[in-house]
């Protein structure tokens, strides 16, 4: 093989398929690539013909241009995949095997790895724990929505389906495990939802709906989805949850309509810091951290699944384009709240949401709304998504998906 064709961000607002390089056993040098990580051997890799590739809420932050992501970074970091080359240090993984890869890369050797802290391997990333595929800041791996990507550490980081044809019927949820369904229940378990919890999710989007799945997986008594999109709203209400407008009156008021009383057991951040006012006034990246402050019963917990960085050109204030944001600590601090925050650690969780979902115990594809498009159609994809769409698109570079 030779060639390679990938989706790259190119400037604010614009993305664009583009013709890059076939991957080897070799980090390169390359858009967004750390220089300590040039050059670096991959002898545990494997390379991976994508099946499904998803668009996500995350590389809509760079696509915005609300990081500082190079222009050409090849973007992507839910990457579902079928095994077509190993490294000599590759022991378990075969060619042939249809696999998950989690978005957060780690090596499996380090402290936090082996305390399943997955989204802060010391390893993966010169500058800072942690690191994913396609992502700024995070040592330059290169992205996953291409026709082939290099998965380091494959025996450690892959999660090999069972029974190919099984996986193939069940790939458009599948998929999601790479990233939105662990990075949701992990909100979910951080929040404390257990049997017979009331919950209050920010944001309908697919990680808020992942979240939403989750929680009633987990055995939430009531789930409520609160947003501005009345699309994403509705999808929100097709499987079973209750739902407010966040443009229609206050979030506690709605709550009490509801529940009869004005404050939830747990409440789920998957919204992140790009976060509108609730009255109108543009951004207002602090107000939903505030708001599930306000009506999380005392005593319970949020779990913060939403995306916040160190790093944003486009915040609405000094303070805001470092990531520092005007919180109530007082409020969380008063009502005895906790707090989680940071990448959900994938490997915690893949393997049981997995087996949730070829015993159909679960159909987070159709929570989600998730829809097949062609890799060429990445653009409108990227377009559509940020414009509000009630879809989860899954891009198809390789054809296995034809059929979904």
């Amino acid at each position: 093989m030779s060639g390679n064709r990938a989706v790259a961000y190119k400037e604010p607002g614009k993305v664009e398929v583009i013709d890059t390089d076939y991957p080897t056993f070799e980090l390169k040098d390359g858009p967004g690539v750390n220089p300590a990580n040039i050059g670096r051997k991959v002898p545990h890799g494997a390379i991976i013909r994508t099946v499904a590739t998803n668009i996500c809420g995350s590389d809509q932050h760079m696509v915005r241009g609300r990081t500082t992501a190079p222009a050409n970074l090849v973007l992507g970091h839910e990457i579902t995949g079928e095994v077509i080359e190993v490294g000599p240090g590759v022991e378990f993984v075969k060619i042939g095997d249809i696999v998950s890869v989690p978005f957060n890369i780690s090596c499996g050797r380090c402290r936090n790895c082996k305390e399943r802290k997955t989204g802060i391997c010391l390893n993966v990333n010169p500058d800072r724990p942690g690191s994913a595929y396609g992502y700024v800041d995070m040592g330059g791996w290169v992205g996953g929505q291409a026709e082939f990507v290099l998965v380091p550490y494959a025996d450690w980081n892959l999660l090999v389906f069972p029974d190919r044809d099984h996986a193939l019927e069940k790939i458009m949820d599948l998929t999601m495990l790479s990233d939105i369904f662990p990075t949701g229940f992990h909100g979910a378990v951080t929040a404390g939802v257990g049997v017979g919890s009331t919950v209050y999710v920010a944001g309908a989007g697919p990680v808020g709906l992942a979240a939403a799945t989750s929680a009633m997986l987990l055995g939430a008594a009531a789930v409520i989805v609160g947003d501005m999109n009345a699309d994403r709203l509705a999808q929100a209400r097709s499987f079973g949850c209750e739902t407010i407008d966040l443009s229609s009156g206050e979030i506690a008021d709605q709550i009490e309509q509801i529940l009869g009383v004005p404050e939830v057991d747990c409440g789920i951040d998957a919204v992140g810091f790009e976060a509108k006012g609730l009255h109108g006034g543009g951004e207002a990246p602090a107000t939903v951290l505030n708001s599930l402050m306000d009506i999380t019963a005392a005593g319970g917990a949020l779990g913060i699944p939403g995306l916040y960085v160190t790093g944003d050109p486009g915040g609405v204030d000094e303070a805001a384009q470092k990531g520092s944001l005007s919180l109530s600590l007082g409020t969380g601090w008063a009502k005895s709240l906790s707090f989680t925050t940071g990448q959900c650690p994938v490997m915690k969780y893949n393997r049981g949401l997995m087996m949730a979902i070829l015993h159909d115990r679960v159909h987070i594809g159709k929570n989600v709304n998730a829809k097949a498009i062609s890799l060429d159609d990445a653009p409108r994809g990227y377009a559509e998504f940020d414009a509000g769409a009630a879809t989860k698109y899954v891009l198809n570079p390789n054809g296995y998906l034809d059929a979904a």
